[in-house]
């Protein structure tokens, strides 16, 4: 999920939605007075976007006066409206999100909710794991990223809207649901039992190893992680750290000016993203932040749930020279959403608005970051306690 302050933007969303408030205003003042005429939407010199509507306020007035089981429920009517408008952009990330549904999706970056614990990614056709969180029950259990999600207690769900499949599986802790998956290179559909439990959602890990190599695991981007990353920047330096490691594994992103912020740690005064719109016009964003260090001997680890806005922070520092990216390649988000809650608590809409670039020009969009060092973590690694990713950074700076 990627979010950009993009004001007229969202000012002409709200526009277009409060046209249509005053549209169905007019609408049933119309109905009140003239039952046969449905041409009192909107202002007389505006005949085209009357013609336009027409069709639409036609089909509301017989869902009303026809359909077999009244009363029509107006709300569910109005938000299925919005829903269509979105998905008939063709745009996976062009969605409509009912109240719920919000609330839900930015549940991962307010600290905790309650469910397997997993990112996932719902703007395709079905909904896929991006990665288990750490320690969590989807972790124990043993899903991967790339798991796509068929059936949730043995009921096929491949016709159900991603966003709505995982509701599904959210649920009081302590309570059970099985997940069908298909997993690349399995001839056959898995499935796996998890209990539910609270989530407590971390942002920032770190710790000095060797006594003098920092790491930090940064797990998302959300409104507190700069001023925790920093934090834990500043106290490796303290304790004599020499080289950081950043974790960016399995870090599936959130707020663009957390990802500027923090890059912002270890450049000065540069382009940290290149936004393009449709137009092909851009606009660069630069770092927010006064740096912290600018040559500490830095080392980025990423996999294939390195995205969004993981992905901008990584590709700066890579493009700059400033970091070694070790790992394999990156999840490959280069859209940017704008996220507009609806008014009245109606949910919100995420429109598509721009591709991101990283400083030198590179577009990411479903092709990712490639490392400078290519490692593999493998299943067996996994299970034999050994993190030849990480390792391999070590090694790195020891040999230095």
């Amino acid at each position: 999920m990627q979010i950009s302050k993009k004001n007229f933007y969202i000012i002409g969303l709200f526009s277009l939605f409060g046209f249509i408030t005053i549209f169905l205003i007019g609408f049933f003042i119309g109905q009140s007075t003239h039952p046969s005429s449905p041409n009192f939407f909107f202002a007389d010199e505006d005949g085209d976007l009357n013609n336009l509507f027409n069709p639409f306020f036609q089909a509301w007035e017989i869902v009303h006066s026809q359909y077999l089981e009244q009363p029509v429920n107006d709300k569910d009517l109005m938000q299925g409206s919005i829903r269509g408008m979105m998905e008939s952009l063709g745009d996976p990330y062009s969605t409509y999100l009912d109240p719920e549904q919000f609330r839900e999706q930015n549940t991962p970056l307010e600290g905790e909710y309650t469910g397997i614990g997993a990112w996932v990614d719902t703007t395709g056709e079905f909904l896929v794991i991006i990665s288990p969180m750490p320690n969590s029950p989807a972790e124990d259990v043993g899903l991967k990223p790339g798991d796509v999600v068929l059936k949730i207690d043995d009921k096929d769900i491949t016709n159900l809207d991603p966003t709505l499949v995982l509701r599904k599986i959210l649920g009081p802790a302590d309570t059970q649901v099985l997940l069908t998956i298909t997993r690349e290179g399995e001839p056959d559909l898995m499935e796996f039992e998890i209990t539910r439990a609270v989530i407590s959602i971390p942002s920032v890990e770190s710790e000095l190893i060797n006594g003098h190599i920092g790491y930090i695991r940064l797990y998302s981007y959300g409104l507190n992680s700069y001023d925790e990353f920093s934090l834990a920047v500043i106290q490796l330096l303290e304790q004599g750290a020499d080289n950081l490691i950043v974790d960016l594994r399995n870090n599936t992103g959130g707020y663009v000016d957390s990802a500027i912020d923090i890059t912002s740690i270890f450049l000065k005064e540069k382009v940290v993203l290149i936004e393009e719109w449709g137009d092909e016009t851009t606009e660069d964003y630069m770092t927010t932040k006064d740096p912290i260090t600018l040559d500490t001997p830095l080392y980025i680890l990423v996999n294939e749930g390195t995205a969004s806005a993981s992905e901008i922070t990584a590709g700066a520092l890579q493009d700059y020279n400033r970091a070694i990216l070790i790992g394999t390649t990156t999840f490959g988000k280069g859209l940017i959403q704008n996220w507009i809650p609806l008014e009245g608590e109606n949910g919100a809409v995420r429109v598509s608005i721009a591709h991101w670039l990283t400083p030198n020009g590179r577009q990411i969009q479903d092709l990712g970051l490639s490392p400078d060092i290519e490692i593999e973590f493998t299943e067996d690694d996994y299970y034999a306690g050994e993190d030849p990713q990480l390792e391999k950074a070590i090694e790195i700076i020891t040999a230095d």
